[in-house]
């Protein structure tokens, strides 16, 4: 099995760290996943714009006019089908609130769609990431499976109060995560080991803008609704120095 595609199942598979948080003990404060939802979206904005797309448009054969219009496909894709989903987010979701439990089972399984349809694309992201560059896919894998773990906790928990069952709790999370795993296991067999490099900058491109869109308007604002007593910023600049500094010392590692 290839690294890029170990790498994304991994980070599907940390859905399932949430999903035990919310049917074992006490869920995790508000406070610390909105940090780690604005730490994953650092993470994200920096290898996004410093590294990936930088790569896409250093590719020998590819143009910045393609690079770009890649990089705006990306957005624009994202924005589109973020439009087309339901829209129930995890603070609405949380163990604890008084809802019915047809009520509470009815969100849940909307928010899994939602959030299935939304990790698809990461899993790609994942893979293709990884696949031009170990380093980045590294890190945008640790992005995707930190926020992955709040997204679990978020399904889980309604799922546990309306029905009583973790085994049903855990399925419905970890369908979200699994459908992180299809998209990097579509990129696997859609790309293969043949493609050429201007193909592959041009998919990094689209990439980067999904995954800049996902951290503009997925992450952050659902950050500042889980804990809107304090700035998500704080999260965002930490994942930013985290990512910074381990690139570096990869990078120096690796010349040494």
């Amino acid at each position: 099995m290839s690294v890029p595609l170990i790498l994304t199942l991994l980070a599907g598979a940390s859905t399932f760290i949430g999903a035990f948080l919310g049917i074992i003990g006490q869920k995790p404060s508000n406070r610390l996943l909105a940090f780690s939802l604005g730490f994953a979206a650092g993470i994200m904005l920096l290898i996004s714009l410093m590294e990936m797309l930088p790569a896409a448009l250093a590719t020998v054969g590819m143009s910045p006019v393609l690079g770009y219009g890649m990089f705006i496909v990306g957005l624009l894709g994202y924005f589109l089908l973020d439009r087309l989903l339901p829209h129930q987010h995890a603070h609405d979701l949380m163990p604890g609130e008084k809802k019915s439990p047809r009520s509470l089972k009815r969100t849940a399984i909307l928010l899994t769609l939602g959030i299935s349809l939304h990790n698809f694309p990461e899993g790609i992201a994942t893979f293709v990431t990884a696949s031009t560059n170990w380093e980045l896919g590294l890190g945008i894998a640790l992005a995707v499976a930190i926020h992955n773990i709040p997204e679990g906790l978020a399904v889980a928990g309604p799922v546990y109060a309306a029905t009583g069952s973790k085994s049903k709790a855990l399925f419905w999370a970890g369908l979200s995560g699994m459908a992180e795993i299809a998209g990097g296991l579509f990129a696997f067999f859609l790309l293969g080991p043949n493609v050429s490099m201007v193909v592959m900058a041009a998919i990094m491109a689209a990439v980067a803008g999904i995954m800049v869109a996902l951290s503009v308007d997925e992450l952050m604002p659902l950050a500042k609704e889980i804990d809107p007593h304090n700035n998500p910023s704080y999260g965002i600049l930490c994942g930013m120095s985290v990512m910074g500094l381990s690139l570096t010392l990869l990078q120096f590692w690796t010349v040494g």
